[in-house]
């Protein structure tokens, strides 16, 4: 599933290419993703203008000159690919998940433009498309979730009133979309390591300082991450040919086997499955 790095990616190529269009038809192929598509969707957003693609967490907000808004979720395997009229691409996905080229199946949802097309690609139906009636209703539908990294209010006072007299383990937490917004299982293994604390650790033993460093590594990591473009764990690329570059900087993810890269750590990265997850950390300086 592609963490906010590789969804701000794709927010970045959509709202580079649709910010100040017009929709001039949608197309429903099929309306069985994760949620129904509503059979007003087409006529609903025909015809509107998109004033701006914004995102939070690991949501697109495609927001409409009309103050009314199109949430997208890419699920597991969904992507987003651009397609122009006049001019053959190679490459059509906005992100780095997936197939680089357009394929042929689950091709289920097409926004068509004047002299281009957006086609939601989905092969296992997990994303979904919502309409959101104004501001309210969007600040609603995201009430149910914690803050992104980059948010003031992901703060010191926050975190360690969260953690108080928890007993989960911290990778946990960072994976919980209740706690934190965004962060998934690549990122959460990242942000321990660089924090140098053992991902299995339980929350109400985190000292202050430990909550300083996931605050801190938290923001890096993922700026650092969108900055290179996000992960490219297969190697695909974007709708430029270009590949996202944040796997080479990897530490720990997939890393098992490999020595620690800290600098005088003798430790070995480990890899541990809990709840059909891989977690990944140094068995010698992850504390």
């Amino acid at each position: 599933m592609p963490e906010l790095p590789e969804v701000e990616i794709v927010r970045q190529s959509l709202n580079k290419k649709i910010n100040q269009k017009r929709v001039k038809k949608v197309i429903i192929r099929n309306r069985n993703l994760r949620f129904l598509i509503p059979n007003n969707f087409k006529s609903h957003i025909k015809n509107k203008k998109i004033v701006k693609v914004d995102r939070f967490s690991k949501y697109l907000i495609i927001c409409f000159l009309e103050g009314d808004y199109c949430l997208v979720h890419l699920g597991m395997s969904g992507t987003i690919h651009i397609v122009d009229r006049f001019k053959i691409s190679k490459f059509t996905n906005t992100s780095f998940y997936h197939s680089p080229t357009l394929p042929k199946k689950h091709n289920h949802v097409v926004f068509e433009f004047d002299n281009f097309k957006v086609i939601y690609n989905d092969p296992r139906r997990f994303g979904f498309f919502q309409l959101i009636e104004n501001k309210n209703a969007l600040n609603e539908r995201f009430k149910h979730l914690g803050p992104e990294p980059f948010d003031k209010k992901f703060n010191l006072n926050y975190v360690m009133s969260f953690f108080k007299d928890k007993n989960k383990e911290i990778k946990s937490f960072l994976l919980d979309q209740r706690f934190v917004s965004g962060i998934g299982n690549i990122y959460a293994s990242e942000i321990l390591y660089s924090s140098k604390i053992d991902p299995f650790k339980q929350a109400k033993l985190l000292t202050r300082n430990d909550c300083k460093k996931i605050i801190l590594n938290s923001k890096k990591i993922l700026y650092r991450a969108i900055k290179k473009g996000g992960s490219s764990i297969r190697n695909f690329q974007d709708v430029s040919g270009t590949l996202g570059a944040y796997q080479k900087e990897f530490k720990v993810y997939q890393q098992d086997g490999n020595s620690c890269k800290a600098i005088q750590c003798l430790g070995v990265i480990k890899k541990k499955i809990v709840s059909n997850r891989s977690t990944f950390f140094c068995d010698s300086c992850q504390k």
